[in-house]
């Protein structure tokens, strides 16, 4: 009988090897063996999503007709509490029946958004460093990524301007991403209007991944996109329940901004999905009601994190700028740590043997190497060993010594 090989996609061997995917390995891997492994690789809260979520998630799922096929564009008053929150905290009128759709989780929006508007030739400008899906969803629609170097002043957006206006054929997406993942930088009140007179005068649309845009810390409130003038007629912002709400599994997200946009991914959705089962989209009415307050509580959880860690690491000889928003710490680690090691094998060690998971910055693009990335998901204890496990590293004290390669 005759042996073949099974042949992908062109779009999946277009893809470069997962990064996160050695990491993962090793991490299991040192679990199965008993180690007590503090991961702050993964953004992944760790904490409960407010009780009367899941009060009421509990109460829905009860009622049989929430057992049935949703509607793709998220239910209607859904749509309109996400309408009434941009309002009351942004300054931004929404239309929910046209400039507002409910998607599976703002990352499989925004995959599936790329897949509407890209296509071979297509070409995306994408800051350097990014969150992964930033690039891979642009790939994985058969388009192009051009990269710049990550900014968030006027001098980034005139680099980013000076790209698009020598590139051929002219890019068709800008992709930003404020507060910042995982670099956790943010922008000031202006930069948003810098970017709308820039996609204006050069034709090109704008998606704004606004996913931490409620995780901020030391009275700093980040921007949306949409609530500058003009914005809605070139570009789409997307939010999530993940974050601030802790409902990260229950995956719900948003896209609001330009109609036409909108009615492309609801049209790819259309093909794709039922929409979200119905009980979840009622509990998330229930939080974007009423849970306001279990915003900022969890804030204040993040923040005393972020001192433990950006004081820790400082102490330990790392450079690092206390962040005012998202769930990271980005730090640049000495070459006299690292030893000539890049950032993937670097958080390798890290993991064998100081027993903390952290996300390389190389994982994130070129621009990425020499940090690490830092999730604020443990409690402050663990925050703290973490810290302790590593200062012991560095200083050759190792948590968990090499075992012979026998043995490996």
């Amino acid at each position: 009988m005759s042996k073949f090989k099974i042949e992908p996609a062109d779009r999946i061997t277009r893809l470069p090897p997962y990064l996160f995917g050695r990491l993962n390995a090793l991490r299991l891997k040192l679990r199965q063996e008993g180690a007590d492994v503090i991961d702050l690789g993964m953004g992944n809260p760790s904490d409960p999503a407010p009780q009367i979520v899941v009060d009421k998630l509990c109460e829905a799922v009860q009622d049989p007709r929430n057992h049935r096929y949703s509607v793709s564009r998220g239910v209607p008053n859904l749509r309109g509490e996400i309408a009434k929150k941009y309002a009351r905290k942004w300054n931004v009128s929404l239309d929910p029946e046209t400039e507002v759709l409910a998607c599976l989780g703002s990352k499989e929006g925004f995959s599936h958004l790329c897949l509407a508007m890209m296509g071979p030739g297509d070409t995306a400008v994408v800051p350097d460093p990014a969150f992964p899906i930033h690039n891979y969803a642009v790939a994985l629609a058969g388009g192009n990524v051009v990269s710049v170097p990550l900014g968030n002043d006027e001098r980034f957006l005139n680099t980013v301007a000076n790209v698009i206006e020598h590139l051929y054929p002219k890019p068709k997406l800008l992709i930003l991403n404020y507060p910042h993942n995982p670099t956790a930088m943010t922008v000031d009140d202006g930069f948003f209007e810098m970017v709308v007179d820039i996609a204006k005068r050069f034709g090109i649309a704008v998606i704004h991944d606004f996913a931490y845009g409620e995780s901020c810390f030391d009275d700093y409130k980040a921007p949306s996109f949409l609530s500058v003038k003009g914005a809605k007629d070139v570009g789409v912002e997307f939010i999530t329940m993940s974050k601030p709400y802790n409902m990260a599994g229950f995956r719900v997200g948003f896209i609001a901004g330009n109609k036409d946009m909108i009615d492309y991914l609801a049209t790819i959705k259309g093909y794709y999905d039922y929409g979200i089962f119905q009980a979840v989209q009622i509990a998330s009415i229930i939080a974007l009601r009423h849970c306001d307050e279990d915003i900022a509580n969890q804030n204040k959880i993040y923040q005393g994190r972020r001192d433990i860690i950006v004081d820790g690491l400082r102490k330990i000889g790392w450079e690092l700028e206390s962040p005012r928003a998202s769930m990271f710490v980005w730090a640049k680690v000495p070459k006299e740590h690292t030893k000539g090691k890049g950032t993937i094998d670097y958080a390798m060690d890290l993991m064998e043997h100081a027993e903390v998971a952290v996300a390389p910055g190389r994982a994130f693009g070129e621009n990425g190497e020499d940090y690490v990335r830092l999730a604020l998901v443990e409690n402050e204890l663990r925050l703290k060993q973490a810290i302790r496990n590593i200062s012991r590293f560095i200083q050759g004290k190792p948590i968990r010594k090499s075992k012979p390669l026998a043995d490996k």
